[in-house]
């Protein structure tokens, strides 16, 4: 989902093998073995984002801004969540620095998309919402930073 709710496609590099059979799943906790060993390391070096520059050149994205999210999770962007709605979708933000490895984290739940919903979620739903209040050209530069030290230097906090 974009601005205002609105479906778009977004460009990536594919990483995984086709399996009809899990085909449902919006994400994939953990070393599923689906990933190919190329898209592994596309992955882990998040080059694999690196087509998501077309969706911002198309202006579905920019830069900065909440990441987009699939439309299963729409409910949650509503009330005053809505107002993350209002925002350009972006290839970077707070929440996907600080959930850099969700993959992982995920990967070592017993029910990966019950804790995405009650655990990581809310957690991004909060921080993409101190982001729209606070909207600036010098936050854009500081989440920028963050990126780039964050796909330099994957292990330093």
């Amino acid at each position: 989902m974009g601005r205002a709710g609105r479906l778009f496609r977004l460009i990536k590099f594919r990483t995984m093998r086709i399996d009809d059979k899990a085909h449902k799943l919006q994400f994939t906790p953990g070393d599923d073995n689906r990933v190919t060993k190329v898209g592994l390391f596309l992955r882990r070096t998040k080059v694999d984002e690196l087509p998501e520059l077309i969706n911002v050149f198309k202006g579905d994205m920019s830069i900065v801004g909440p990441r987009p999210e699939v439309a299963k999770y729409a409910e949650y962007y509503s009330g005053e969540n809505s107002r993350i709605l209002s925002i350009r979708p972006g290839l970077s933000d707070h929440a996907s620095v600080m959930y850099r490895d969700e993959e992982s984290f995920l990967a070592r739940s017993t029910d990966p998309e019950l804790t995405y919903v009650k655990e990581i979620l809310p957690k991004k739903l909060e921080l993409n919402m101190a982001y729209a209040k606070n909207i600036s050209l010098k936050e854009d530069m500081r989440i920028i930073a963050l990126t780039i030290r964050k796909v330099i230097f994957p292990g330093k906090e």
